[in-house]
Parts: C-alpha cells; structure tokens; sequence
C-alpha cells in the first residue's frame, strides 16, 4: 500500500551529514520545496556555511534550524537526540547521511573503531532514540545513505573491532559499514512494518564532494584526478530528495535504491539473519535495550 504522502512541506525533517556535500545539496532542496529542516553539525562554522547556503539557495523564505552533536559519541548523539525530542512535537524525516572513511585506524570516545562507530552505531542509535517520536508522527520516513561499496563487503562478526590489522583496511572497513546500513534497513523495515514508517537506503554513486580529502595528500590527489569522473553533489542527492519528498517512494519499505529505481544490493545486504545478528550486536555496542 503506498503511504499517503503530500511531500516534505511542513514537515520535520532531521539530517545527519547536512553541512556539505550531497547532504547539503538536499537539505538545501528539501527547505526549498517546504520542508523543516534541521542541520546536526558538528561545529557552528560548518552550521554557519550550511545556513546560508541553504537560504541563499532558495528564493523564498525556508525553515533551517541546527543542531550540534559529534556522531562518533555515543553519549553526544543522546543528548542531540533528546533535545531533538524535546524540541520538535513531530518529526517526519530523519536521514541518516553522514560517513566518513579513515586512513588510519583510530578510536571513538568510547573505545571502538572509528569508522564503524560513526558510518553504523551512530546511525543505529540516533535511529533507534528517535524511533518512537518517528511512530508517533506517522506516516514517516528513514533513509540512509549507503554505497555500492557494500558489494564487496562481508560484517567482520568476528572482528568488529578491527583489530586483526589495518594495512589496506580504509575503504574495506568503509565498504564493511556501507554493507551495515543495507542490513541495518532490512532489519528495520521488518520491525516497522504496520507502523507508518518506512526505512530505504540508497547509493548517491560516485559524487565530487569533500568527502575522504581529511586523509592525507595522497588522497586529496586521488579525488582531485577522479573529479571529472564523478557526478556533482546536486545529482547525488537527487534520490535522497526523492525518497524523503515523493508520494511513489512511500510504496517501498526496507529498499536499496540507485538513480530513482529500487534494485537490489549484493547478496550480502539481503542476508535477514545477518541482519537480525547485526542489530542485536549494535544494541550491545550501543547499550540499547
């Protein structure tokens, strides 16, 4: 049955990632077409920027509201998420947009790899607190950004902590936290079904962005020599935009999606035991109960 929707107008919609990148290029269109968009940033510079790009980028008055949290600590995405619960009566749209992928192996404030705690636990917990405001404003919508980088992937059960060595690991582990945000919806759409709330992910494609330039020259190089490959932050967005604003996306729950059209992740993301160990593993991760 498709969700009765009349698009994001009026809506509250949470984004994580909304300070740059296809993040900010749909937020920015999301304000435009009406929708009460809050930012969670990380700092108020990055906030600063954000705003005005988004007001400059619509030539009516739109509704951008911030607020801060650092996603790698567990105890900062509870406190963003209760204020956000105390600040916001409905919430209609979280996106989960925000990922980040290291060169090194480094830790959380709360002592786990890095990469996982901010691309999946951060995701998985602010999910999860929220999800009950979500129930409530009904009908509602999660979406979260993957990648095809979960193709290649598999979840390191065994090793989630990374530990086994890290030559050569970045953009495994980045694909290994991809491949959990597909699990993490296939999972989550089967809790939700009957709700009113929907879960889809989907895969921007390759976008010429900031993203992956915080490690190190040689791969500000790498991105700078593939730019013309890569398609602009505006077209990377374009299916976030769509899940979060159109009537035809409210037909799909628990949906990987690439260029408007739902198609199917790699074997892996469609494993429903993995997916069931993945979450009560990130409940213990995140002491939800």
């Amino acid at each position: 049955m498709i969700q009765k929707w009349d698009g994001v107008a009026g809506k509250r919609v949470l984004i994580t990632g909304g300070t740059s990148g296809i993040g900010l290029a749909a937020a920015t269109e999301l304000a435009r077409r009406g929708g009460q968009v809050t930012l969670i940033a990380r700092t108020e510079s990055r906030a600063a920027r954000a705003v005005r790009t988004i007001v400059d980028g619509s030539p009516k008055p739109v509704s951008v509201d911030v607020l801060f949290g650092d996603l790698a600590s567990q105890a900062s995405i509870r406190r963003l998420a209760d204020e956000a619960l105390a600040k916001y009566p409905r919430i209609e749209v979280l996106i989960n947009n925000a990922g980040a992928i290291y060169r090194q192996r480094r830790l959380s404030p709360d002592g786990l790899e890095l990469t996982w705690a901010v691309n999946h636990l951060a995701t998985f917990l602010l999910t999860t607190v929220l999800l009950d405001r979500l129930k409530e404003s009904a009908p509602a919508r999660i979406i979260t950004t993957s990648s095809d980088a979960h193709k290649s992937a598999r979840i390191p059960f065994d090793d989630l902590q990374a530990e086994g060595g890290w030559a050569g690991m970045g953009f495994r582990r980045y694909g290994e936290t991809k491949l959990a945000n597909v699990l993490f919806t296939v999972e989550l759409a089967r809790q939700l079904q009957g709700t009113g709330v929907t879960a889809n992910c989907f895969h921007p494609g390759f976008v010429a962005s900031g993203f992956n330039r915080n490690n190190g020259p040689l791969m500000r190089v790498g991105m700078m020599l593939s730019r013309p490959f890569a398609r602009s932050s505006r077209k990377g967005a374009q299916t976030l935009v769509w899940l979060a604003d159109s009537q035809e996306a409210g037909a799909f729950n628990g949906g990987y999606f690439f260029d408007e059209r739902r198609v199917a992740p790699a074997a892996g993301g469609q494993d429903a035991a993995a997916a069931r160990r993945l979450w009560q593993v990130s409940e213990q991760q995140t002491r939800v109960a």
